[in-house]
Formats: C-alpha cells, sequence, structure tokens
C-alpha cells in the first residue's frame, strides 16, 4: 500500500495543494463527479462511525457491566466537544496522546498475560498445536477466508482506499508542508502499524493460551467475539486496582482518535464540497464555525442511533472491512480512473462508479444479512471447556462448531457449498473487487461513448509514471491563409480556473483544446 501511494497518489495530491480530496475530481472531471465522489464519502463515515462506538462501549460493558447504549452518547459527546473546539489541531494532538495510551495498554497486557501463562514459548507451542498458528496458505481459490493472496492483494488495497483517497487520513499528508515530510509521515504511519498488528494479533494467540481448556464463549463468560480482550483483562489485571481502567483508557483513546478524525474530515467535506457551491457569496469565518460544528453534531447523534444497528450484524473486523467496501471500492476506483486512466471521461466515471456502488451493495449487504441470519457460517477452530473449574450453562452453539469433549459426527457441519457463490467470497477481496469492477466499466464506457485524448488532459492530474508514457502533441505543420507554416508542440497543459469570468480557451490547428 505505502510503495502504491507514494509513487501513484501522493505526488499528485500533495501538488495540487488541496483542502477536500474531492476536489481532485471536480479538476480531473467535472462537478457531478466531484460531488458524488464526496456522498460515497459520506455514506462511508455514517457507516463506519457507528462501529468505532460500538467497540470501546463493548469493552467498557465487559469490565463494568455499564449497558452498551448509556456509554455511546457519553463518549460521542466527549468527542464531539474537543472537535468543534479544536478542529484538525486538537484532532492530531489528542491523537498523539491517545496513541500512546493505546500502545501502553496494549503492551501491558500482553507483558503480564504471556508472563501469567509461562513466558512467549508457552504462547507460541499452545497455538501451533491447536493450529491457531498456521503456515502461509497458499491456495488461489478466493473463497477461502484468508490467504497469502487475500491478504497481500485484497489487503493492499483496502488498505489503499482507506489511506490514499479517504479525507480521514490524506488531510493529515496534506496539512505538512512539503512532500518529503508527507512521505516520512507515511512510512511513520506503516511502522505504526505494523507495531499493533502485530500486538492485536499477539494478543489473540495470548487469548487462546489463557483460555486453550475453558472457552469463554462457550461458558458465556463473554457474549461476543470481541469482548474476548476485556475477559483476558479481567484475568490479568483484576487484582490490580486501576490497571483494568488503563485498558479501558486505551480502547476508548482508539476509539476516539478514529472518531475525532471521522467527523471533522467529514465536516470539512460537507463544508467544501455541498455549502460553499449553494452560496453565491463567500461564507464569513462565523459561518464556516456554524456550520462546521453543526455538522459534527448532527453526524455525532445519527452515528450513536445506528449502534442499535451495528450491535445485530457480528464480528466488528469483518464488518467493518464488509460494510467499508460498499463506498470503497468505487470511491478507490474513481481517483484510479483519473490518475491512471487519462482515456476516462466524466460520463464514463459517473456510470463505472455509479455501477460499482450497485454492485457492491448488493453483495456486501446480503452476505452480511446472510451471516446475521445464520444462513452462511465459516468453519471455526475446535474449542474446549474441559478445564472449566466453574459450573456453566453452555452456549448453544452453531452446527458449524464441535467441541472437544464432544463426539464428531459429519451431520452437525454445516456445509456452506448451497449459498451462492459470491456470497462466500473472503471479505478481503471486496474492496478489490468493487474497485476493478467500477474502473472497467468506467473504461468501457468512456469509450463507447467517447474517450478522452490523454494529451487533453491536464498533466498535474495524473500520475507521475503515466504521465511520461503520454506522448507530447505535435500539430501538423500546415500553411495558413498568410502562407506561414505554425508547429505546435505542447508539453504541458495548464488548466484555467474555471471561477474566472475572463478565463479564454485555447486552440490548436487542428481544432482540439
Amino acid at each position: 500500500m505505502a510503495v502504491i501511494f507514494q509513487t501513484i497518489y501522493l505526488p499528485v495530491f500533495h501538488n495540487l495543494q488541496i483542502t477536500s480530496t474531492y476536489e481532485y475530481l471536480e479538476r480531473r472531471f467535472d462537478k457531478k463527479i466531484r460531488l458524488f465522489g464526496s456522498l460515497l464519502f459520506s455514506v462511508g463515515i455514517i457507516t463506519w462511525l457507528p462501529i468505532v462506538i460500538y467497540v470501546p462501549a463493548l469493552a467498557f460493558n465487559q469490565v463494568t457491566g455499564v449497558n452498551v447504549h448509556l456509554i455511546t452518547p457519553i463518549v460521542c459527546a466527549i468527542c464531539i466537544f474537543y472537535t468543534t473546539m479544536g478542529g484538525l489541531k486538537a484532532v492530531v494532538w489528542t491523537d498523539v496522546i491517545q496513541t500512546i495510551i493505546m500502545l501502553g495498554a496494549m503492551l501491558l497486557i500482553a507483558i503480564k498475560g504471556s508472563y501469567d501463562v509461562g513466558g512467549l514459548m508457552v504462547v507460541l507451542e499452545r497455538n501451533w498445536y491447536s493450529e491457531r498458528i498456521e503456515r502461509p496458505n497458499f491456495d488461489l481459490d478466493p473463497l477461502c477466508r484468508h490467504t497469502v493472496w487475500s491478504l497481500v492483494l485484497g489487503g493492499a488495497i483496502y488498505y489503499l482506499q482507506c489511506s490514499a483517497v479517504n479525507q480521514n487520513m490524506l488531510q493529515r499528508y496534506l496539512a505538512l508542508p512539503t512532500f518529503k515530510s508527507a512521505r516520512r509521515a507515511l512510512w511513520c504511519f506503516v511502522l505504526g502499524i505494523f507495531a499493533f498488528l502485530i500486538l492485536c494479533g499477539y494478543s489473540g494467540l495470548l487469548i487462546f493460551a489463557t483460555y486453550h481448556k475453558c472457552d469463554p464463549l462457550t461458558t458465556m463468560l463473554a457474549r461476543e467475539k470481541d469482548q474476548l480482550l476485556p475477559v483476558l483483562v479481567m484475568e490479568v489485571l483484576g487484582d490490580y486496582p486501576g490497571l483494568p481502567g488503563l485498558f479501558v483508557a486505551g480502547v476508548f483513546s482508539a476509539a476516539l482518535s478514529s472518531l475525532s478524525t471521522g467527523l471533522n474530515s467529514m465536516a470539512a467535506v460537507v463544508l467544501e464540497d455541498f455549502c460553499k457551491p449553494l452560496f453565491v457569496e463567500k461564507l464569513t469565518e462565523r459561518n464556516v464555525n456554524i456550520l462546521m460544528k453543526s455538522t459534527i453534531v448532527i453526524l455525532g447523534a445519527i452515528c450513536v442511533a445506528l449502534v442499535f444497528v451495528v450491535e445485530k450484524l457480528g464480528a466488528v473486523l469483518q464488518l467493518t472491512i464488509s460494510i467499508g467496501a460498499i463506498t470503497g471500492g468505487p470511491s478507490l476506483a474513481l481517483f484510479g480512473m483519473g490518475v491512471l486512466l487519462p482515456w476516462i471521461s466524466p460520463k464514463g466515471a459517473m456510470i463505472g462508479g455509479i455501477s460499482g456502488l450497485a454492485f457492491m451493495s448488493w453483495l456486501c449487504i446480503t452476505a452480511q444479512t446472510a451471516i446475521a441470519s445464520g444462513d452462511l457460517h465459516f468453519p471455526e477452530k475446535t474449542v474446549s471447556t474441559d478445564g472449566c473449574h466453574y459450573h456453566f450453562t453452555p452456549k448453544a452453539s452453531k452446527p458449524i462448531l464441535l467441541r472437544l469433549d464432544q463426539t464428531s459426527n459429519i451431520t452437525d457441519i454445516m456445509h456452506t457449498d448451497e449459498t451462492f457463490m459470491l456470497y462466500r467470497l473472503s471479505y478481503l477481496w471486496y474492496t478489490l473487487v468493487g474497485f476493478s469492477f467500477s474502473m472497467i466499466v468506467g473504461l468501457l464506457a468512456s469509450f463507447a461513448t467517447k474517450a478522452l485524448d490523454p494529451r487533453d488532459v491536464d498533466s498535474v492530474l495524473i500520475a507521475p509514471f503515466v504521465r511520461r508514457l503520454i506522448p507530447p502533441r505535435l500539430y501538423p505543420n500546415q500553411p495558413t491563409s498568410d502562407g506561414i507554416i505554425y508547429a505546435f508542440e505542447v508539453n504541458t497543459i495548464r488548466t484555467l480556473d474555471p471561477t474566472e469570468e475572463d478565463s479564454q480557451q485555447v486552440k490548436g490547428r487542428d481544432g482540439k483544446h
């Protein structure tokens, strides 16, 4: 992701010095595409933020027993307060503090939990012998949930959508003064993501190593999979006053960081792309502040309400990637069409984007509904309750699950082969599927209507390596009525400001711009 972003997208966006990512779409295509791109972003944010609020509420509920729907409005209110008061600067600095708290909380759990079970080697051995740690899977079947290909290819495109064209992330890179500093920030982000993914992955191994003989889900110690880590926290840190609170602070830090970034970027997009075009006169600073703060408050209220929907839809990780792909794939495709395919016209881009949105909405929503209703299951690892030292009423297990203390019977396993194949596609491919579908439809639609001449597109709007592949325009040497031969060779084309009433369009001898 980082290599693609640094090579293709970041040089273009940073050179343009834009406030909203979607300003690019207007310059490359037209205002309709900009509005469509902003709409995709808005829908994506509205479906993503409720998940962000729900996660810490689940953790807090597991640790304290406080109702999830009492916690979510409080979290949202705190975040709205400091986001509206401090703007982007407050978001960035609180993110720094929250990252440190989050990292500290995860490290504390990993170190203390490993010590309690007998050390790092015990954790690794228990996971290896139970096949929690798997050898690399090079299976080419796209229905297989986790393979090297789905993680590297599908995962790269997913992260590209999150980082390269998402206003949440891009506003941070564009706020930096030079391209070199933006590139440095990108690689710091990559190193940070590595650290957190390793910590989160190890925490999963540690949960199993701790409960390998007494599964908390089967014994109802945890109601949801996303509450397993808080259960571990109470096991490991419960005897130390204040330390479970440190973990909860870490989880809330992660949520508040994402929530504040989402609210701030959404406010910027609403202001630049939806509100400003409606006003003839330039908005005053006071009007801008009122609009941005109102957007943040309204969006926060919507997200709190949508938490009721999110809690019915299953595990958070798959839900985030699956629902995000509905708008993420087509949104990435719009920018991909702009920087990589100079033949694509505004009409082709719109057809491609709408087609991708419709296709991914059908695929993701139908598949997620099938999972939520129980019609679509995925094989899970076996678990055991042999080592439990307390009385419990076993959770009603799904037909796909087999505990080690039960007799295996092939008729107990529900196969998913009868479910429509596309619904069983690994969730890691969703964003790549949406991206590819939209790009192909957009390219075909452009050639079916009227494709652009790459030499007519402003070179600063195209990826640097694509720019070098476009031959310069060499106009035919034709004598004019006065007998003089004119030869024009154009290497760069300057985009005139469309807001200037006195802008003049310059045409060559062949009548093209």
